[in-house]
């Protein structure tokens, strides 16, 4: 599914900036659910919006389903992203005046999807979350954990290979961490693609593997 070789990241001038990322190769298999660890500083969030395909490697290659993105086009770029990840936040990043329903169409929207189809792709996920009696609540009426599952509804709704997770219990309590966890194993037995980013040992113990990263290098 993935896989990064001899990945660099500098900010500022190549030889002179800062050097997020020095040198990172890995792969991960489709199907597996790894974890990326690491101090704040380490370039977590460097790799993962590569990973993402929101950023580039300033030197190396990142190659996603065999195919290189580091020499993409941003228009392929968009598209590959919209068709292949799903994104997960610690913020959750909904929007405020959309119900949970809008939020979760709003991927689909993007995409192109007709409206009957974007809602009944949306019920449906928001069922799998177990908010579907909640549908049509705001934000600011749902709790951290309901919030987080609409996130995870909204990150389902193309139909992703792969789902990245940046700290997604973060902003959550303990047993609203605990659902969110179990919930993204059930997702991975199904066979999704995940990556989730944590500072926090505890959570990591959810993934098949951890890679931990310290200085921009994988240890």
């Amino acid at each position: 599914m993935i896989e990064c070789r001899d990945v660099v990241r500098v900010y500022g001038q190549e030889k002179k900036g800062f050097r997020a990322l020095q040198g990172v190769s890995f792969m991960v298999a489709a199907g597996e659910f790894s974890a990326i660890m690491g101090p704040s500083g380490c370039g977590k969030s460097t790799l993962l919006n590569i990973l993402g395909l929101l950023d580039r490697p300033t030197t190396g290659q990142f190659l996603l389903k065999g195919t290189d993105a580091s020499r993409m086009g941003d228009g392929e770029r968009t598209l590959l992203r919209r068709q292949t990840i799903g994104f997960v936040f610690q913020a959750f990043n909904l929007l405020p005046r959309l119900s949970a329903l809008e939020n979760v169409c709003l991927p689909m929207t993007y995409a192109g999807a007709r409206r009957a189809e974007r809602e009944a792709r949306a019920r449906e996920l928001l069922e799998k979350v177990g908010l579907k009696d909640k549908a049509l609540r705001p934000p600011v009426e749902l709790s951290g954990g309901e919030r987080q599952r609409v996130g995870i509804a909204r990150a389902l709704a193309n139909r992703p290979a792969l789902l990245l997770a940046d700290e997604p219990t973060g902003n959550l309590d303990s047993k609203s961490s605990a659902d969110i966890l179990a919930m993204l194993q059930e997702l991975h037995k199904e066979g999704l693609t995940i990556i989730l980013v944590t500072h926090d040992p505890n959570i990591a113990k959810a993934a098949d593997r951890v890679l931990r990263l310290k200085d921009g290098r994988l240890e």
